[in-house]
């Protein structure tokens, strides 16, 4: 790459000759040079040809720069740059009507403080800067985030003479438009040697999605987060270009939703009057997160983890029985009872206002159905007298049976408020096992969402029988795992630690095997029993961004190729407000390639 690395000088030369550099007491003692892939750190000299290495890096890491995720087609970036200021930038949106108006209006806002932030703090910048014409063309002005919508973009960056940049992003809507922007922000770096914003002025490149479901789960029942980090964690979900916010908002810990039409539940099950979200917090919630191209799936877990909210409604069996571990596997315990035809109706004012405080529920709903214990149940004496009156043993397989009742039950109520028959997402379980599975379960109705190891032969069954899948093996994207036990001494239950490696190497395709077609995309998850807002970003974050390209690039090759591009990342996260944890000392980041035991490939 010494052909590469010489073109990038002689150009920054050229390019710079006109720029302002600071006094040698402002100026850093370092610059780079790029050679065979990788900046090299080297003294600075002559700060006219200096490269900084925020510039070294947009062009020394093969075609793709520092963008996360990796794009998936075409990409050509010219070693060409232009200088740049905020006030520069013109926005031409073409395309875009009603609803997806104002949330381009957002993205823009958006846009623009990405770009303050990347500014040393201190720094003025110059106000001489090319003009910057982002032309934002759409086909559709759907707002509806569904499956079925094209998330793909294509972007190109041309300079016009020497007065202005042209920057041209098409997209089928709106959320293909707004992942290009975020695609612009990556290729737009401060230049510390000169002050200055600088944009790469040639670039074209095509990119798309491989997986339609890309998100994160939150347990906000363990523990409460507050609304501004819930905001936070979907910001940054915005940032990798992952767009679902699956949202586990009740749980026997706590029921922290104020719903109009129960709102006992509440007002028993909340942590405390302050601790609880309500109808315009949710609202504001899913427009935040449509704004940046994020859906929010809401889930009501059923008919297992309830229990506080429910304590004086006579409509639960086994509420914080003990000793716990004979009816649940964590404390508190509690279940729906099944027999009681006033659940139903109570299931109804619940399921009408998830519809409602969640409009659009974006066609898709997550009814739980996760580690039903028959044990809870036949620990009912009502539960006990209702089955032997139905002619019913009391064996697992009429448990089940019970089960499939709820289910389908369940199910008829969400459907008449919903007004339409809606993709359900369940977990793993006991019911999503032959032979139950084929008995209670359509698929063409029901999505699985796998929380079991990757290579759990039930994987495969489901799959054979024609489900759709979500993976969330617990083996490689559950971000609670590897930290002090707290029901035992030792470790947690799913220890040792995911690293980030092990996150980016998950292959859902070594999952799927030949029925690969039926995995709609993963979900890292954070079970909040040993989380809450304040460990939040660092639990989650950079790890997500390694499923983010998995799920946006399925890249072929290894988390080590990817390596100085994911530091450089975690670099922006944080720049960006998210407490992202540490991946390796900064000294890694600024000599790329001299920590790793194993030297990557490079051409």
């Amino acid at each position: 790459m010494a052909t590469k690395c010489s073109s990038l000088m002689r150009f920054i030369s050229l390019l710079l000759v006109s720029f302002v550099v600071g006094s040698a007491a402002d100026l850093p003692a370092w610059s780079y040079k790029c050679e065979r892939n990788v900046c090299k750190k080297v003294a600075l000299t002559d700060p006219e040809r200096a490269i900084s290495l925020p510039v070294c890096r947009l062009y020394c890491n093969g075609e793709i720069g520092v963008v996360w995720p990796k794009p998936t087609g075409p990409v050509r970036i010219e070693e060409k740059l232009a200088k740049v200021t905020p006030a520069s930038i013109v926005f031409k949106p073409q395309g875009m009507r009603g609803e997806v108006a104002t949330y381009f209006e957002g993205s823009k806002s958006r846009f623009m403080e990405q770009l303050e932030r990347k500014v040393v703090k201190g720094v003025k910048l110059s106000q001489e800067g090319i003009q910057v014409v982002i032309t934002v063309h759409t086909n559709s002005g759907d707002s509806d985030l569904t499956y079925e919508i094209d998330e793909g973009y294509k972007l190109r960056i041309q300079q016009d003479g020497d007065s202005k940049i042209n920057v041209t992003i098409r997209a089928e809507n709106y959320y293909g438009a707004r992942n290009g922007l975020e695609t612009l922000a990556q290729l737009i770096v401060f230049d510390d040697i000169r002050n200055q914003l600088l944009i790469a002025a040639e670039v074209e490149l095509e990119d798309t999605p491989v997986y339609k479901h890309r998100g994160v789960i939150l347990d906000t029942s363990r523990s409460y987060f507050s609304v501004e980090s819930i905001k936070r964690t979907i910001d940054a979900l915005a940032l990798v270009k992952m767009n679902t916010f699956h949202w586990h908002i009740t749980d026997s810990h706590s029921f922290p939703v104020i719903f109009k039409s129960v709102p006992e539940l509440a007002k028993l099950g909340a942590y405390s009057p302050q601790q609880v979200y309500t109808e315009a917090d949710v609202r504001d919630i899913v427009q935040y997160a449509r704004i940046r191209g994020v859906r929010v799936i809401p889930e009501f877990d059923a008919p297992a983890h309830v229990g506080e909210g429910w304590q004086n409604t006579g409509l639960t069996a086994c509420f914080n029985a003990q000793p716990w571990q004979k009816y649940c596997v964590e404390p508190p315990c509690g279940q729906l009872d099944p027999t009681k035809e006033k659940l139903y109706d109570v299931l109804e004012k619940i399921y009408t206002d998830f519809a409602d405080y969640f409009h659009p529920v974006d066609t898709i709903f997550h009814m739980g159905g996760d580690e039903v214990s028959t044990e809870c149940w036949n620990s009912s004496v009502d539960i006990q007298t209702y089955m032997k009156a139905q002619g019913w043993g009391l064996e697992k397989s009429d448990f089940m049976k019970l089960w499939g009742d709820f289910q389908e039950k369940a199910l008829e109520r969400w459907d008449k408020v919903a007004k339409s028959h809606v993709p359900i997402i369940l977990w793993t379980s006991h019911l999503t096992e032959m032979p139950y599975l084929a008995k209670y379960l359509n698929n063409e109705r029901y999505i699985v969402q796998i929380w079991t190891k990757g290579d759990d032969a039930k994987v495969q069954t489901l799959l054979e029988n024609g489900f759709k899948i979500i993976v969330s093996n617990y083996d490689a994207l559950y971000l609670d795992c590897g930290f002090a036990g707290w029901v035992q001494d030792g470790n947690n239950w799913c220890s040792p630690y995911i690293g980030w490696q092990k996150v980016y190497e998950n292959d859902l395709k070594n999952i799927g095997g030949s029925y690969s077609s039926q995995i709609l995309g993963a979900e890292a998850a954070l079970w909040s029993e040993q989380a809450d807002e304040y460990t939040l970003d660092a639990r989650l974050w950079p790890r997500v961004s390694a499923l983010a390209e998995r799920l946006w690039s399925d890249p072929k090759t290894s988390w080590r190729d990817a390596e100085s591009r994911f530091l450089v990342h975690r670099e922006h996260l944080v720049q960006n407000g998210i407490q992202a944890e540490l991946v390796q000392p900064q000294w890694c980041l600024q000599n790329e390639d001299n920590c790793p035991l194993v030297q990557r490939n490079m051409i």
